[in-house]
């Protein structure tokens, strides 16, 4: 037995929530299973790339570091620039986090946004949301390291969630878990206080919606809800934080889970004609976000 598959073999496949609602169905020559696959194995370097990611971000995320990282991010004095040239920017971002991609980021976005519009014609906005919901990423570009920009986030400043990947092997080395005032249940937070209300870990979907909002997008506040939450898995497909969720959360949730399937499981080696798709992407910029913006 080589020492690859024995390694495979031995190594738990570690937990991830969007499993459970994923019935056995193929996607672009992979069953929807083999998306997101953390299974340890020092011997793939993309999986143990993908472990030192997690590791960094859970040992980082603390609340002093998040409520740090927005004093400085949300300035918005980063700099000046239009939506094409930030996805233009990803063309240089391999995403350190994802286990089922490694093709620079701005083919994903195409990806994602076409499917939606072939599933959804008639929803302009949501086309949009899918080209756009990684333009966060950018922040790797400006000196933030990757386990602050990419990932599955998670709430700061209260008890981690049990379906968080790599939960039981992580956060050994975060302060905040010796914290009285943060390793509880509700920790700073109160009971059903709204997830809008919680401090997320700090990473591209929280910066690109307060980057919308400074900007004075007009994107739908459910495409804006797709793009705070879709890296929030505990919570979306791990069931993780109900008990601080509102009706209007649990309505939200709706959106974000069907956002969620055309972000995961679009990723294929098949690269879209980024060059044909323009115009139709840059008229629906021009709609909900249209000139140069601050980041």
């Amino acid at each position: 037995m080589s020492t690859k598959l024995a390694s495979a073999l031995q190594s738990p496949k570690i937990f991830d929530p969007s499993e459970q609602f994923r019935p056995e169905t193929i996607y672009n020559g992979k069953f929807e299973g083999e998306f997101r696959d953390f299974t340890m194995d020092d011997d793939d370097p993309i999986k143990e790339r993908v472990r030192k990611t997690y590791l960094n971000m859970h040992t980082n995320q603390t609340v002093e570091f998040v409520k740090s990282r927005m004093a400085d991010w949300l300035q918005f004095n980063k700099c000046k620039m239009t939506v094409k040239e930030a996805l233009l920017q990803l063309n240089e971002l391999i995403d350190e986090s994802d286990p089922d991609s490694d093709l620079p980021n701005i083919v994903h976005a195409f990806q994602t946004a076409e499917k939606i519009r072939e599933d959804h014609p008639n929803e302009d906005w949501f086309h949009l949301t899918g080209l756009i919901h990684d333009l966060g990423k950018i922040m790797a570009f400006y000196g933030e390291p990757q386990w602050a920009v990419v990932g599955d986030t998670f709430p700061v400043g209260c008890a981690w969630g049990n379906s968080i990947v790599y939960r039981d092997t992580s956060f050994e080395n975060n302060p905040d878990g010796k914290d009285s005032r943060y390793n509880t249940k509700y920790g700073i937070y109160k009971p059903k206080c709204g997830i809008n209300n919680l401090i997320m870990s700090w990473g591209h979907d929280e910066y690109l919606y307060q980057v919308l909002k400074h900007n004075k997008s007009t994107l739908p506040k459910k495409g804006l809800a797709m793009i705070r939450y879709h890296s929030f898995y505990p919570w979306h497909a791990g069931g993780d934080y109900k008990h601080f969720c509102t009706k209007e959360d649990d309505e939200m949730l709706h959106w974000v889970l069907e956002f969620n399937k055309y972000d995961l499981y679009t990723k294929s080696a098949e690269v879209p004609d980024i060059d044909a798709l323009w115009p139709y992407y840059k008229k629906l910029i021009d709609k909900y976000m249209p000139g140069v913006l601050e980041w």
